[in-house]
């Protein structure tokens, strides 16, 4: 008798693949007690919605449909799988693992922090997976595949895997469990062997695109059985047999060649089944399949052809964001139409983030099935910035991102919490970074600051499980971690694990957490500083699906590779379509060569390529529009455009055509220009005369002349810019310090003392110290403080010699001039000094760089002879109510030249007319003082405010052209 072959069969790639197979099941009358088996979860879940539409929408009874890739014992009902092992769960593997790689001695260059090791795991994990599913033994296959004449790294590299072919098979053994994908390989052949035993009764159809050796044999039995149906997703039929045997593993169709080559079949066995006609235009699948052909074939391209590019387009944009916005579009496009579904396919899930914020835009919520990464989600980031925030000892960014967070409320009401938060941040986190600790925090408040430091010891509170010790288990840091999350997520209405854990993502970080802490039970200690690593590792690759949002759209959707298999929509628009992303890297992992992973028996590296190329063929065949996106630019860098774009472009070029460019790049480049630019005029404020400032420093003053609405908006709007936010170094606290240690030095010490160079160190460190700045800055101030005392006290040494003792010095010395029309100036001299000659000399210190003298004969920097006008008139005292005979500026840096005096104006009569010149500062204010007087920005081309605070409320962007009249 003749054996019977396989019944193998493919529906044309133009056909919806899932509502031709509901159909053609129901026609063949398959009722409800065959057995369906599908690739993924996802396409099961599919199925049994295109049956419902295929049933007219009646209710039915399905058969049993079963995801290869989640199969169990309970699925097949298969009593034989109950008998073997339990699978190892996945994070006690990963733990074992790492424990192993952490016990491997320091020169086989495996990690030393957990973190690492974990990280290292999980390529281990991989492995082993990659091996169980190619039914490769390891421990047999690894010790000889490199001979000894190799590089010495390859001999290091089996060395370490002697961890999985030694030390692993016993552990497994010990815990008496297997290999979860181990244990899948043996309930196929367990059902495998129960189905040769006894043959179903039933239909079993089986769909499959490629599979290990496993797989292939359920393949070849369901094939082999009286009712039973080998299906073939995304067989092309075009490709000319002979092509078939020199099909690469990179090839579209190359899963298919391999899986007919393992069970004993023919393409020409291979029977198109009937299809409902679709909408996809005739001749879809021939333009892709012509555009990758194999090598063997490719001559056919010199061939013409009839190719029928209806539907299919190009989308090329400038960037990532304009690509989404782009993408959007076109969902949002598709949504318009009554009836039509549209899908963005892509492996990148930062695009797939980018077009969801685009189209909450829009006002769409779309399904994106592949989830977001569990990392990102709003309890995984807090906990995230939380082990952060500690680490650093809560510097002020992490410290101030932790307590931005929405879920930190520190038993407090939340906005409570926000107003203490911004109060904190304005009095303690602001300007150069405070000392370390929430103490260094308390050292920044001052006394009128209680409320806030009140508030540091409620935050200290809810932290004080992370203060650790400098060894801890990773059990006691992540304990430790949980227990500071759920005290600063409390409310007095609502427990912090109430909120914390709450909703999908919650669920899953706490279930992630719990796994993890039973797996690091026997782990070695570890220093805290490496919980924030360990936290990130133990996230790596974990997902959160969320169940279909309410509000979400049902016919726009978000699809990754893996959850579009088989499924299809009106509209597709398939994303990412760049080197490097679809498709992946042909990355043969860390451990094995191409051609180690080959003499091995492990798949070869470029079976992905040939998934993706198979996804890349069958969606762009079944969907009757689809939308190939590329952006020319990726990560701020040039974008290669996939391979099948390539050649699908040459294929054409090679008979005249070129793909359509899909009109979505021009809407998205056009929807945030405005039809027309308005320009702004210059802002002219002219409050009421009794709004106007009376009170000017010396400062202001020259902000007055430079720049008067920043003088406005500082003293009539009363807005005053926030310091920068953790400043690393600041050279306005360098020259606080600065001043203030020379004022402490002259109050108690004469310069001429053998010991001045000393007690003058002294005084700049102690001075410094008030400030308490981070150790690493404080040596290198001191260093620079240092050069600069013996700079000072030699200086000092030579104009005692060449002027004398002064009669009279002052430091630090604060003065009040009052003007004519109820004006009042304020200054502060840094150094103010007698001779016994009855001249004044004033001194000014500057640790960066002073103004150029012919500014100061200008007038635009008007501080020193301002100050020269209230010392004659006796606003320094009494003492200094004498003629100014010097203005010195005095450089002090402290680098390669400690410092530089500089006197200006040598000439008595052109300091003279300097001092008189600004003796005049009254007509400037009354003018000011004139409710007429527009406080103008920038109205002087040539005079640059340095500190321009408020050229973003000015809208100075804005303005139109800087020629228009400002000469008022």
């Amino acid at each position: 008798m003749t054996p019977r072959r396989p019944r193998i069969g493919a529906f044309p790639p133009e056909s919806a693949f899932l509502p031709a197979l509901a159909r053609l099941w129901l026609a063949e009358g398959g009722g409800h007690e065959g057995l369906i088996i599908l690739p993924s979860r996802r396409a099961a879940q599919a199925l049994a919605g295109a049956f419902l539409e295929a049933n007219g929408g009646q209710a039915l009874l399905l058969p049993r449909i079963v995801a290869l890739g989640n199969i169990d014992e309970a699925g097949l009902l298969l009593s034989a799988g109950f008998r073997l092992p339990p699978a190892m769960a996945p994070a006690r593997r990963q733990a074992l693992l790492a424990r192993l790689i952490l016990q491997m001695p320091q020169e086989s260059g495996a990690p030393r922090k957990l973190a690492a090791a974990w990280a290292l795991a999980a390529e281990f994990a991989t492995l082993l997976d990659e091996a169980d599913h190619a039914g490769v033994d390891l421990a047999a296959a690894l010790p000889g595949l490199v001979p000894e004449d190799f590089a010495a790294h390859w001999q290091r590299t089996l060395e370490f895997l002697t961890i999985v072919t030694h030390a692993w098979p016993s552990i497994l053994e010990s815990e008496g469990v297997m290999n979860p994908a181990k244990r899948l390989a043996a309930l196929i052949e367990a059902q495998v062997k129960a189905w040769s035993e006894n043959p179903p009764s039933g239909p079993v159809w089986m769909v499959a695109a490629e599979g290990t050796p496993a797989i292939a044999r359920m393949a070849a039995m369901v094939a082999g059985l009286p009712q039973g149906r080998l299906i073939l997703p995304g067989f092309d039929p075009h490709l000319p047999v002979d092509a078939w045997a020199g099909v690469e593993d990179s090839h579209a169709q190359g899963g298919i060649a391999r899986l007919l080559s393992d069970i004993g079949a023919r393409v020409e066995e291979v029977g198109l089944l009937a299809a409902p006609p679709g909408a996809v235009p005739e001749g879809r699948s021939r333009l892709f399949s012509r555009a990758l052909l194999p090598a063997k074939v490719l001559s056919e391209w010199q061939k013409p052809a009839l190719l029928n590019l209806d539907g299919v387009s190009r989308l090329e944009t400038g960037d990532e964001a304009q690509n989404a916005l782009a993408i959007a579009m076109i969902l949002r496009q598709a949504m318009q139409t009554p009836g039509q579904s549209a899908a963005l396919i892509t492996p990148d899930r930062a695009l797939a983030a980018r077009v969801g914020a685009a189209l909450k835009r829009f006002g769409i919520t779309a399904d994106d099935s592949a989830g977001e990464p569990l990392a990102a989600t709003p309890p995984a980031v807090f906990l995230r910035l939380l082990a952060r925030a500690a680490r650093e000892d809560y510097a002020p960014l992490p410290l101030l991102a932790l307590l931005k967070h929405p879920l930190a409320t520190g038993d407090m009401n939340p906005q409570d919490f926000r107003d203490m938060a911004r109060r904190l941040e304005k009095h303690a986190l602001r300007g150069p970074r405070p000392p370390p600790g929430l103490e260094g925090l308390r050292f920044r408040l001052k006394d009128e600051h209680q409320a806030e430091k009140d508030f540091l010891a409620r935050l200290e509170r809810s932290l004080a499980p992370l203060a650790l010790a400098e060894a801890v288990t990773p059990v006691a840091a992540l304990t430790a971690l949980i227990e500071a999350g759920e005290a600063l997520a409390a409310t007095p209405e609502e427990p912090g694990p109430a909120r914390l854990w709450l909703g999908e993502a919650g669920n899953a970080l706490s279930t992630l957490l719990v796994e993890s802490l039973t797996a690091l039970a026997d782990m070695p200690d570890m220093a805290p500083d490496e919980l924030p690593e360990l936290l990130d590792a133990l996230m790596s690759g974990q997902v959160v699906r969320r169940p279909r949002a309410k509000d979400g759209h049902p016919r726009i959707a978000i699809w990754g590779i893996q959850e579009a298999a088989l499924q299809s929509v009106d509209v597709a628009v398939l994303g990412g379509l760049v080197e490097g992303v679809w498709p992946s890297p042909e990355e043969p992992g860390p451990w094995l060569s191409r051609p180690m992973r080959k003499q091995a028996g492990l798949p070869s590296a470029e079976l992905k390529i040939g998934q993706a190329a198979h996804g890349f063929f069958s969606l762009a065949s079944a969907c009757p529009q689809v939308i190939l996106a590329a952006p020319k630019r990726r990560e701020r860098a040039p974008a290669v455009p996939a391979r099948w774009l390539t050649r699908l472009a040459a294929m054409l070029a090679g008979q005249g055509l070129d793909l359509p460019a899909h009109e979505a790049g021009l809407w998205a480049g056009q929807l945030d220009v405005p039809a027309r630019r308005v320009p702004r005029l210059r802002p002219r404020p002219t409050p009421p005369a009794e709004n106007r400032p009376r009170v000017y420093s010396i400062s202001e003053v020259a902000t007055l002349m430079s720049d008067p609405y920043a003088i406005y908006a500082r003293k009539v709007l009363r807005l005053f810019p926030l310091d920068p936010l953790d400043d690393e170094s600041d050279a306005s606290q360098f020259g606080d310090v600065v001043h203030a240690g020379l004022a402490k030095f002259f109050a108690k010490h004469d310069v001429m003392a053998p010991d001045a160079a000393t007690r003058l160190r002294h005084a700049l460190e102690v001075a410094m110290r008030e400030f308490r700045p981070r150790a690493a800055l404080a040596q290198w101030w001191m260093a620079r403080l240092e050069r600069i005392a013996d700079w000072v006290v030699e200086a000092e040494c030579e104009r005692v010699a060449a002027s004398g003792r002064p009669e009279a010095r002052a430091l630090e010395q604060a003065g009040e001039w009052k003007l004519p029309g109820d004006f009042l100036l304020k200054g502060r001299a840094d150094r103010i000094e007698r001779d016994a000659d009855g001249g004044v000399r004033i001194i000014d210190y500057k640790t960066g760089k002073p103004p150029e003298e012919k500014k100061v004969k200008a007038g635009t920097a008007p501080q020193l002879p301002l100050e020269a006008v209230m010392a004659e008139l006796g606003a320094f005292g009494e003492a200094f109510a004498s003629p100014v005979k010097e203005l010195i500026y005095v450089a002090l840096s402290g680098r390669a030249e400690p410092g530089a005096e500089r006197k200006i104006l040598e000439k008595p009569e052109e300091l003279r007319d300097v001092i008189e010149q600004a003796a005049g500062v009254g007509s400037l204010l009354e003018k000011f003082a004139d409710a007429s007087q527009p406080f103008l920005a920038a109205p002087h081309p040539g005079r640059v405010n340095r500190f321009d605070d408020y050229a973003g409320i000015s809208r100075r962007a804005e303005w139109g052209e800087e020629g228009e009249d400002v000469s008022d």
